[in-house]
């Protein structure tokens, strides 16, 4: 046992803070909190003083498991203070090795909180049929939820009723084609990347059953003979489109993006984000992958100094996709991007303002410029620069994804009882966003590592 002494307490439900307290750790597990005792000469402390503790972030939409050794990525996680995540794709082998594996083992590292099989594509989930098949040997494989991407709108209709007969949650992409308020209805459980597209702009437009006739093609067709090693196929496919999907932008699709800038109905986005909160229906938004993917060129990506954590290879491939961003796109379609984020920020407050659900997410690993760990404050800084309070950020990354998995006994809050995974702070982060990035210290299953084990696991990332 140890404990963290003379800390100020962080409660995300409602911003208070509760001074001078001592949290007194054992066993992975928060085991007593109370006011600060004074010194204990038999029980080894971290000196909290002037510092806050909030639990520790999560990433809600990141890819390190896609790596065939991710031990790089998650330390840069760790080293940021990102202590759990949602991996967003899967493949039959992580399910299997995840279940041979057993409870959850502390190897130090953000814990695996949870998990799909492979993402539904036309290769795995072409037909219904198909797709209810890939559905059910998911859920034999212990799959936490389906995720949904490049399926069309009888696929998904399919997918949504299979899942739902079996209990399991579907998330991801809404199809191109899909009613956004019909998908809510249906239980689509979390948007990601706001649509992306115009799955929910769309939705806020007064042109919207235009734009979803312009946007219902049928994605890539389904082979007609069964590939071998479908699924390596599908990740190869996934991860050349993954780099910057807005390259694959045309003419027709920028478009409809105007069209739905410009016949955007704020009483219709309200409306639509209302209907998210009632049926429990939520986003996460990833807006430092929109950006990256919108302004790919954009030379403050090339300068960030967190490109350092960067492999070389990925430096490359990243480069690579900024000039052939910024060969293909000329200023009238970059003023379209532009108009289109802009859009994007404008909807996430609206949801913010009507009490949709919310999670903080980046997209790392494998999306152009967005690094493992950084990513999260750089999704932090763009959510207050579409209007959220500090303490609604300091929500999307605690406490709503603790909500959202269903977890709130063992995390989302600092209690007793609960896991030991926390964050130390600098500075009080309810009072500015930027407060968010102070990270002096971080718990992980109650181990606790100082500002100088955070630097080290920087240090290991750069300049590989």
């Amino acid at each position: 046992m140890y404990r963290i002494a003379n800390v100020a307490v962080v409660d995300p439900r409602d911003g208070s803070i509760t001074a001078d307290q001592d949290i007194r750790i054992a066993d992975g597990r928060i085991a007593g909190i109370g006011a600060a005792a004074g010194p204990d000469r038999d029980q080894t402390t971290v000196d909290g003083r002037g510092r806050f503790v909030v639990p520790g972030f999560v990433d809600m939409h990141a890819h390190p498991l896609n790596l065939g050794d991710p031990t790089r990525e998650l330390g840069l996680m760790l080293a940021f203070g990102v202590t759990g995540y949602r991996q967003m794709s899967g493949t039959p082998d992580l399910l299997r090795r995840r279940r041979d594996r057993g409870p959850a083992v502390d190897d130090g590292t953000p814990a695996l909180l949870a998990t799909p099989g492979a993402v539904l594509t036309p290769i795995n989930a072409g037909k219904p049929d198909t797709a209810v098949a890939e559905v059910r040997r998911q859920v034999l494989d212990g799959a936490d939820f389906i995720k949904a991407a490049l399926i069309t709108p009888e696929v998904y209709a399919a997918v949504q009723t299979e899942a739902d007969r079996l209990g399991i949650p579907v998330v991801g992409h809404l199809p191109a084609g899909v009613d956004v308020r019909a998908a809510s209805d249906a239980g689509f459980r979390s948007i990601e990347h706001v649509g992306p597209g115009l799955g929910v702009l769309g939705g806020c437009s007064c042109h919207e059953e235009r734009l979803r006739a312009t946007t219902s093609r049928g994605p890539i067709k389904a082979p007609p003979f069964k590939i071998p090693f479908a699924d390596k196929v599908a990740e190869k496919l996934i991860g050349r489109i993954v780099v910057n999907p807005a390259q694959m932008t045309g003419p027709a699709t920028l478009r409809a993006i105007q069209d739905a800038v410009d016949s955007f109905d704020e009483d219709k986005a309200r409306e639509l984000a209302r209907r998210f909160a009632a049926n429990d229906t939520w986003n996460c938004p990833t807006l430092i992958r929109i950006k990256a993917q919108q302004f790919c060129d954009d030379p403050a990506f090339a300068a960030d100094p967190d490109l350092r954590y960067a492999t070389a290879k990925e430096r490359k491939t990243w480069n690579a996709a900024a000039a052939a961003f910024r060969k293909k796109f000329g200023e009238a379609q970059r003023a379209v991007f532009a108009a289109q984020f802009a859009l994007q920020l404008r909807v996430v407050k609206i949801l913010d303002e009507e009490g949709a659900p919310l999670l903080a997410g980046t997209d790392a690993v494998g999306a152009a410029w967005v690094v493992a760990g950084a990513s999260l404050h750089d999704e932090f800084d763009l959510l207050a620069e579409a209007g959220l309070s500090p303490l609604r950020i300091l929500r999307t990354a605690t406490t709503d994804p603790a909500r959202f998995l269903g977890r709130e006994r063992d995390a989302g809050t600092v209690e007793p009882g609960k896991e030991a995974d926390l964050v130390l702070l600098d500075r009080d982060p309810t009072a500015a966003v930027a407060n968010l990035h102070t990270v002096s210290g971080v718990v992980r299953a109650g181990r606790h590592q100082d500002t100088a084990a955070l630097t080290a696991l920087k240090e290991q990332a750069t300049g590989r």
